[in-house]
């Protein structure tokens, strides 16, 4: 791992000379000799933390002809006769929503570092107030994601003034749109207004209001290998510990470029093989007498039918390359809401 260190600076921004007095051990005295050279060493440190305050006077004039008063017009963000001024506000915004700061805790590093006694209500403010001003940017964002080939989507609960609402989020490598909304249903990914429109490939978990979207579909091949291992190691089914080891192996295959269409085409004939294989495993359930509703099913056999059902969403990353194996690119996105939820202990409001 290269090693990092401190770097010399060829301008720094003050230069303190550090005079030789006394006398040289011969009687000399320092102060009448000439400087031949000098010994650098600096000191990388903040400046003075303190607000900045900057006084605005409007010129007020009287005409001498007719004696009406003229003044001059304040800048637009000096609307009051005082007020922190734009880059407090942004740093605020900063701490609270790119390193989820708590309110009351941002308002205390402010207090400790500039003597800025600022309320909860004015970070608050501030956030609403960059947030309506990145709503163009929210729409050639939302744009910007129709045009992809492939998306990813996923959501999370989250408590919003002690009641439950959902993030969804609609995401690719350069771009993620979160939405929250009171349904985790079909109803919020309308009101996202990117995947009801979209297309292309939208790559989830199996969640089944994802089906409903016009698009293609990619499952998610983690939350797949969980199942299966799960299955495997603690409810003793061999055939999903195999389909397991298969599907690894083959994405490490396709994902190193030594994947051959015969090795393809032999693993689709194995995946099938090995979901028969977990639907003999776990048979049918039948009704109960005197009990309403259908059976449930074992989870072994659940996941045999998604895997028959939905072969083709599963192993689409083995079709197109440009289709990833897992969704952990909505998982990482999403994560960081999640992040944000238990540092301050939930949302007061919308």
């Amino acid at each position: 791992h290269p090693g990092k260190t401190l770097k010399f600076s060829d301008q720094p921004d003050e230069i303190q000379t550090l005079s030789l007095t006394g006398a040289c051990s011969c009687g000399t005295v320092w102060d009448e000799v000439d400087v031949t050279d000098h010994l650098a060493r600096q000191v990388h440190d903040l400046p003075e933390l303190r607000l900045h305050i900057t006084e605005y006077q409007a010129e007020v004039k009287l005409c001498p002809n007719c004696g009406c008063r003229g003044q001059a017009n304040f800048p637009e963000h000096v609307p009051g006769q005082v007020q922190y001024g734009p880059q407090l506000h942004a740093f605020t915004t900063l701490l609270n929503v790119g390193h989820f700061i708590p309110l009351e805790r941002v308002t205390q590093i402010t207090d400790a570092l500039f003597g800025a006694s600022i309320s909860d209500g004015t970070v608050v403010l501030n956030i609403n107030l960059a947030s309506e001003r990145l709503e163009p940017f929210e729409d050639e964002l939302k744009a910007g994601l129709r045009q992809q080939a492939v998306l990813h989507a996923d959501e999370t609960g989250t408590k919003v003034n002690g009641k439950l609402n959902w993030f969804h989020v609609a995401c690719f490598a350069r771009g993620t749109l979160y939405t929250l909304h009171e349904k985790r249903g079909y109803a919020a990914l309308e009101a996202a207004g990117v995947l009801t429109d979209f297309t292309g490939v939208v790559v989830h978990d199996a969640w089944n209001t994802y089906f409903r979207l016009p698009g293609e579909h990619a499952l998610c091949n983690a939350h797949l290998l969980r199942e299966l291992r799960k299955l495997d190691e603690h409810d003793q089914q061999p055939w999903a510990g195999e389909l397991r080891r298969e599907l690894q192996q083959v994405y490490h295959a396709q994902k190193t470029g030594i994947l051959t269409n015969e090795q393809r085409a032999a693993f689709y004939t194995r995946f099938d093989e090995l979901v028969l294989a977990g639907l003999e495993a776990n048979p049918v359930q039948e009704p109960v007498p005197k009990r309403r509703g259908k059976p449930k099913q074992l989870p072994g056999r659940n996941l045999a039918l998604r895997c028959q059902q939905h072969r083709a969403a599963m192993l689409l990353f083995l079709e197109r390359a440009d289709v990833p194996f897992d969704n952990n690119q909505a998982e990482r996105d999403i994560r960081m809401a999640c992040v944000k939820r238990k540092v301050s202990g939930g949302f007061r409001s919308e």
